[in-house]
């Protein structure tokens, strides 16, 4: 009898494993048949000042406020820059979960920024295995400060191609090539055309918090210019507590569009000309049919 149970026991354990074999080998083609996107390559659609390959979803808004303070080297009387303060003001939308529009206001210059964001390739693993995201950025922006110049004089024209890869849930990557071009440089003797190169990351420290930097090389004749500029690099923390997104950071660029981060930045890490800096970007849904999704479930 005891014989007896013992070959029984051994032939449904048998049984169980080969169920269970099939079940982990169909779950495993199905997990090869199916496309899974990667989501979340960076909590935000910008990395520091530059953009990341995010876009918003469709029918989401962010409102996003921008601040640069003065330079920490400007010392106690300036409250170390803190006495010192440049905006941005900006709206983002998304017409589709690929398509963005956005436009913004700086108080530097006075500028009207306006903007669109396409993703062309998603990153995605699985039937169809992509190893990376590709958005595609342009911009252009006119800047009101100057009344005397003519109207196509105070305008600049921005395209970049956003290349960007998740590794794992913590580490993101992203490289930004940059064409960049003013009708009216700043600068006499400055380069109308620039072309530059950005590199980015973010490193997750948790669910919310992460480390994010970024640095711009920008390919100009800097023995051509009668006041020196140079490349843009920036570091940070940035925040997710739901609805908002606060990113704080420290960098040595003033401007927070493209035209003045990559083409005008003055300052320069050696000497102390780091600004500490925030963007604090808030979402809304204005899509009916989510909002009525969320409060089924709850």
């Amino acid at each position: 009898m005891q014989l007896l149970r013992l070959v029984i026991i051994l032939m449904c354990s048998t049984t169980v494993l080969h169920a269970q074999d099939d079940l982990l080998g169909e779950l495993s083609k199905q997990d090869s048949a199916t496309t899974v996107p990667v989501a979340a390559t960076f909590k935000s659609t910008r990395i520091v000042n530059g953009h990341s390959v995010e876009t918003m979803k469709k029918k989401h808004l962010d409102f996003r406020i921008s601040h640069r303070f003065g330079t920490l080297n400007s010392g106690a009387y300036q409250f170390f820059g803190l006495d010192q303060a440049t905006m941005r003001m900006g709206f983002e939308y998304g017409l589709t979960d690929k398509f963005m529009v956005g436009l913004g206001r700086s108080t530097s210059y006075k500028v009207y920024d306006f903007f669109g964001k396409y993703k062309l390739i998603q990153q995605s693993s699985g039937a169809r295995n992509i190893p990376v995201s590709v958005t595609l950025f342009g911009g252009t922006g006119v800047a009101t400060v100057n009344k005397e110049l003519e109207f196509q004089d105070k305008l600049y024209y921005v395209a970049q191609v956003l290349v960007a890869r998740k590794f794992g849930e913590r580490l993101s990557l992203q490289l930004s090539p940059t064409y960049l071009y003013r009708n009216l440089p700043l600068v006499s003797g400055d380069e109308k055309l620039l072309l530059a190169v950005g590199i980015g990351g973010r490193f997750k420290l948790s669910k919310r918090v992460s480390l994010n930097g970024e640095y711009f090389y920008t390919a100009r004749e800097k023995n051509t210019l009668t006041a020196p500029y140079h490349d843009s690099m920036s570091f940070g923390v940035d925040i997710e507590t739901g609805g908002h997104v606060f990113q704080l950071h420290f960098t040595n660029s003033l401007g927070m569009i493209e035209k003045q981060f990559i083409g005008e930045t003055t300052g320069t890490w050696g000497a102390g000309d780091i600004h500490y800096g925030f963007n604090i970007s808030r979402t809304f849904s204005f899509d009916k049919n989510n909002k009525r999704k969320k409060s089924t479930d709850q």
